[in-house]
């Protein structure tokens, strides 16, 4: 059988992508870390791969807003084959600074509309947050998740959080509701018993608490979190897994990959 072959964008200040790579690997991918430059010269490559991954980091030092000019760069350069790939229905992620992008080049909410709708800004505490987090996995269709990365999740996970511009704001009520409406809301920041946190377990102050959210098919998924992060249960402080040997991170990039 061949393997699923996996896509994980990098350029300056990327730093999450050799994790993202080992995540992948981890659930029996080929990955291979391929710069943007690359990708612009070669614009079909992109088709060659099964799975897209936008890793973490500072991509361009977050000179503007956090992946702000990355965004631009794939609009202008790689728009059109970016919008097919993704409305192929491959599995896209966004991990923090690359939910940002997605959020900020138009994958997110919609790669049909393929423009910004919300945004991604800076944490009510008006600094970098670094700390463990529970998530609530919203579970909305057949008590299953509406998003392809998040099935086979607990109602409670925990991952790890590093960010200074992690707030969620949609752009407007309407957009809010229809996010709601549509089971596009992912995850939310939470506690232990999944009730309502407050900061620093709220870490960054974003709207109804999103931590993550995917498109209307569910192929596509940003999150603030770094389930790259937490593949292995030693990784956890608590040693908290779903078997005494992974945590909840592997479950997700596993998902995109039995998807595939």
């Amino acid at each position: 059988m061949k393997k699923v072959k996996v896509l994980v964008l990098r350029t300056a200040g990327t730093n999450c992508d050799y994790e993202t790579q080992s995540a992948f690997e981890l659930c029996g991918a080929t990955v291979e870390r391929v710069h943007i430059n690359t990708l612009i010269e070669k614009k079909d490559k992109i088709f060659e791969y099964d799975i897209l991954a936008f890793p973490g980091g500072f991509s361009y030092g977050d000179d503007i807003a956090s992946g702000k000019i990355l965004s631009n760069e794939i609009k202008n350069k790689l728009g059109d084959e970016v919008k097919k790939y993704a409305l192929s229905g491959r599995p896209i992620i966004g991990i923090c600074n690359g939910f940002q992008v997605l959020v900020k080049v138009g994958l997110l909410p919609s790669p049909e509309l393929f423009k910004q709708i919300s945004t991604l800004s800076y944490n009510d505490s008006d600094k970098f947050e670094c700390r463990w987090v529970y998530l609530k996995v919203e579970k909305k269709i057949k008590n299953e998740s509406n998003c392809i990365w998040t099935r086979n999740l607990p109602d409670i996970v925990s991952l790890p959080v590093a960010h200074g511009e992690g707030k969620f704001i949609p752009g407007n009520e309407k957009f809010l509701d229809e996010l709601n409406k549509n089971n596009q809301i992912v995850l939310r920041y939470s506690l232990r018993d999944g009730s309502e946190p407050e900061y620093p377990l709220a870490p960054n102050g974003s709207v109804e608490q999103i931590a993550g959210i995917c498109n209307g098919k569910g192929n596509i998924f940003g999150l603030m979190p770094h389930p790259e992060r937490y593949v292995f249960t030693l990784q956890h402080p608590a040693k908290e897994g779903f078997d005494s040997k992974y945590g909840w991170g592997k479950v997700i990039f596993k998902n995109a990959v039995d998807f595939v």
